[in-house]
């Protein structure tokens, strides 16, 4: 696989997500689409979108429910493809969403493999390939990044770092859709700071490239050492997404932090 065709597949997959076509992404305009349900969508996305702007770096596509393309629209039209993206400018698009009982949720920088720099790092631990039924038993609070409870069933492959029979960091993937895995990864508190974060995120995503997956990698903004581990492990910056939710799923948000 070579590194213009991973983001290829990567913009291929956002264009099902969004609702547009990949070319939308690197046009010399914004582009403003209604959002849509379909069937080759990212898993865990709750489509159709009320609003949801995203950027590869050049323009930006807003993907939005019908009543609110107008809104979407201004807004683009208003502020730079970057600007769109943080405060003050986001504090407008709240204004915007909270007539229709939605606000700003999801903020997040997404990270593909750059080819040059993926290699499979060492660990001061020994490392291990796991598959489904080998990971079943690690379900719990402390691996919640590297597996999802919740969406188990779409786990399906993980690298472990053992300190003898204790597992002591974590990277797993989830088949988010037909083309993409996306990793996520834990690394116990007291054994941080010594490279496993990093070993097991840069083996699992070679594993990934090996069943001809493209890995991909996502942390908030303000996730400063998730961001550090992505790009150690030879991940760079891809794309950048912002998506409104309802106020009640928000608030259910709050309540459970």
């Amino acid at each position: 696989m070579e590194q213009q065709q991973i983001l290829q597949i990567a913009m291929e997959q956002s264009a099902i997500d969004s609702g547009c076509r990949r070319e939308d992404f690197f046009g010399k305009e914004n582009r403003v689409v209604v959002s849509q349900p379909h069937p080759q969508a990212r898993k865990y996305l709750e489509l159709p979108f009320f609003c949801d702007l995203t950027s590869y770096g050049n323009q930006v596509v807003a993907s939005a429910h019908p009543d609110f393309l107008e809104e979407a629209k201004a807004y683009l039209e208003r502020f730079s493809h970057v600007d769109c993206f943080e405060t003050p400018a986001l504090h407008i698009l709240e204004e915007k969403l909270r007539p229709f009982g939605c606000r700003v949720c999801f903020m997040a920088e997404y990270f593909l493999p750059e080819l040059k720099s993926l290699q499979p790092l060492s660990c001061p631990y020994p490392l291990k390939l796991l598959g489904p039924e080998e990971f079943q038993e690690y379900y719990l609070p402390q691996w919640s990044n590297a597996l999802c409870k919740k969406r188990r069933h779409l786990d399906v492959l993980a690298v472990g770092a053992f300190d003898g029979d204790k597992l002591v960091g974590l990277a797993g993937c989830s088949a988010d859709c037909e083309t993409m895995w996306q990793i996520g990864v834990d690394v116990l508190p007291e054994y941080r700071k010594q490279g496993i974060g990093a070993a097991v995120t840069s083996h699992l995503a070679m594993e990934i490239l090996r069943r001809e997956k493209v890995p991909f990698y996502c942390c908030a903004w303000s996730n400063i050492r998730s961001a550090r581990n992505a790009v150690k492990s030879g991940f760079r910056p891809a794309w950048v997404q912002v998506t409104a939710k309802s106020e009640s799923f928000v608030d259910q948000m709050l309540k459970e932090e």
